[in-house]
């Protein structure tokens, strides 16, 4: 059996998810998970597919061939084995949306060896005062030792103006 990940990007509009469905399963491929947002007019993905060694060469060419359909493509076989079991946790950071704030909060995390599983992020306004907030919504990996409240501390000392809370999953 082969893995593999498929990332994709395309002009938004209706029926791209069920395009590389219908792909997927017409080539005998099993749709694991995946990963998929509206951002700025485009439709953006990532998606883990499992197939027959025999049927995936098919399945590569034909979800390449979308290509020519305005679609930007990558394809990637994944090899890796399952990740050890880490203590992961939920983590949602609010605060006034400045330039480089997420390479601050991402720098942070990095430097506690935190692993970024998921990352959700997105701007609006304050409801009162129709400031510029930032909101993140994350999925971490904590390595073993590393207290959540540790992780909480760093990051709210990035600024005063971040809310952190974080949460075991």
């Amino acid at each position: 059996m082969a893995s593999l990940i498929i990332s994709f990007m395309a002009d938004d509009r209706p029926g791209l998810v069920e395009t590389l469905a219908s792909i997927v399963s017409e080539q005998q491929g099993n749709w694991l998970a995946s990963r998929m947002s509206h951002l700025a007019g485009k439709f953006a993905g990532i998606v883990q597919v499992q197939v027959a060694d025999k049927h995936a060469q098919a399945l590569t060419d034909s979800i390449q061939a979308l290509e020519k359909d305005g679609w930007t493509i990558n394809l990637e076989a994944s090899t890796q084995a399952a990740a050890a079991p880490q203590a992961c946790a939920k983590l949602s950071i609010v605060g006034n949306d400045r330039p480089g704030i997420v390479k601050e909060v991402s720098q942070a995390l990095a430097k506690l060896h935190v692993n970024v599983l998921e990352l959700n992020t997105q701007f609006e306004s304050a409801a009162m005062t129709a400031e510029a907030l930032f909101k993140t919504q994350a999925e971490i990996s904590l390595p073993k030792g590393l207290e959540l409240i540790e992780v909480s501390d760093v990051l709210e000392n990035l600024s005063n103006d971040l809310m952190v809370e974080i949460s075991a999953a």
